[in-house]
């Protein structure tokens, strides 16, 4: 709104320094300030209410130290997070831009599903909350949204040299008059370590004669994969006071980054991958998506007064998905996101393990002490704080580690 605002005002020349906001690193500046001060201006009286209502954990005994602590803390305190995401970005941000409205819709379709899984949980008495295959639904739902408007939409293109367009099958969505590029629908994709760097959806499986046909074959399952597998690991990461929130930040400014080099053309061109128009927008987003998370740690570093709940760790992984697919990075999540990688491994050889050796020796064993795998560590003695604060060690290491990989080949 303040960005239509002051665009507006500036193409009038009605006020001096209005043009200030169209500037992504001015607005990006201001949406860090202000959605932290939203987490910290409203965070408190949304965990009073939180309290009032006594919407607080129940905590399972697991024989971990200092778990009992934790019984009765607020949870559900993702709406801090959607608050403290939403407000900036509707404020600052281009609204009009497509990838904006796409992370609106994921902040608002995952909040919505992860706080019907907390109502669940806290109202209802359900421990269980919302069954399992309703959140895959969700999440698929969410992944056909972004694939199909990914695949179909005019305003998603990837600008090419007009050279390279005479030697590849792609539809030209707008031509710059006396210049040497165009806008193209691209079905490639940023490859890491590989000298030329791309991979064509379209021809990995030409099973049909068409070429968006061949691309949606192959584009569409592996976007539902990621935004599920992404989400599902970041809500089993939410498991020690601090830890998803600080994975999640920093995350979210490495794709900040990785959002502005993909929007600016030559920083795109010196580093050899794809400049991705209108994309700059999404570093506006990403700076609330971190002022939120570094807002929230305010409440939620050890010892926590509030817990995101299934509201905001679904919600987190969802955003962190989307925006790597959207600026084609998705096959940097592996690295990226390595935290919630291996914290999601660490249970699936858990439960295989077990199940393997109970049908073969009748009696299951395991190979960590407790999955996911910070628990791990806490049966093993080490203290809470520790361990997430080592976790994010680990992830700023990920972190530098996969922006790195820009200029590797």
């Amino acid at each position: 709104m303040l960005y239509a605002l002051f665009q507006y005002i500036e193409s009038q020349n009605g006020l001096p320094g209005a043009r200030l906001f169209t500037y992504i690193s001015f607005r990006s500046g201001l949406a860090i300030i202000l959605s932290l001060f939203v987490t910290l201006f409203f965070g408190k009286k949304i965990i009073e209410i939180l309290a009032k209502k006594q919407i607080g954990e129940s905590v399972r005994d697991l024989g971990l130290a200092g778990q009992k602590s934790k019984e009765g803390t607020p949870t559900m305190g993702g709406l801090i997070i959607i608050l403290a995401i939403l407000v900036p970005t509707i404020l600052l941000a281009d609204l009009t831009n497509i990838y904006v409205q796409i992370m609106i819709f994921t902040v608002l379709w995952m909040g919505m599903i992860g706080f019907a899984d907390d109502y669940i949980k806290v109202f209802r008495q359900n421990k269980k909350g919302l069954k399992g295959r309703f959140k895959i639904m969700g999440q698929i739902v969410l992944g056909v949204v972004i694939s199909g408007v990914m695949l179909t939409q005019d305003d998603i293109t990837v600008r090419m040299d007009k050279n390279m367009t005479k030697s590849s099958n792609v539809e030209v969505a707008q031509i710059h008059p006396g210049q040497p590029y165009v806008d193209v629908h691209s079905y490639m994709t940023n490859v890491p370590f590989l000298k030329r760097n791309q991979l064509d959806y379209s021809k990995i499986l030409p099973i049909t004669g068409n070429d968006k046909t061949n691309a949606a074959l192959i584009f569409i399952p592996l976007v539902i994969f990621i935004i599920t597998a992404v989400s599902n690991a970041s809500n089993l990461t939410d498991g020690l006071d601090g830890l998803a929130t600080g994975v999640s930040a920093i995350i979210g400014a490495t794709l900040g980054v990785f959002a502005y080099v993909s929007g600016n053309t030559i920083f795109a061109d010196y580093l050899n991958i794809f400049y991705l128009p209108a994309t700059g927008e999404l570093v506006v987003f990403m700076a609330c998506f971190v002022g939120a998370c570094v807002g929230f740690l305010w409440y939620n570093a050890y010892p926590a007064t509030v817990f995101m709940g299934d509201t905001g760790s679904l919600t987190l992984g969802a955003i962190i998905a989307g925006m790597a697919i959207l600026l084609r990075k998705e096959l940097l999540i592996p690295a990226l996101c390595g935290i919630f990688f291996v914290e999601a491994l660490s249970v699936v050889l858990q439960v295989t393990y077990f199940k393997y050796t109970k049908k073969k020796f009748g009696l299951g064993k395991r190979l960590f002490r407790m999955a996911p795998l910070h628990h791990h560590y806490q049966k093993l003695g080490y203290h809470e704080s520790k361990i997430v604060t080592r976790f994010w060690i680990v992830s700023v290491m990920l972190a530098v580690f996969a922006v790195i990989t820009l200029k590797i080949r």
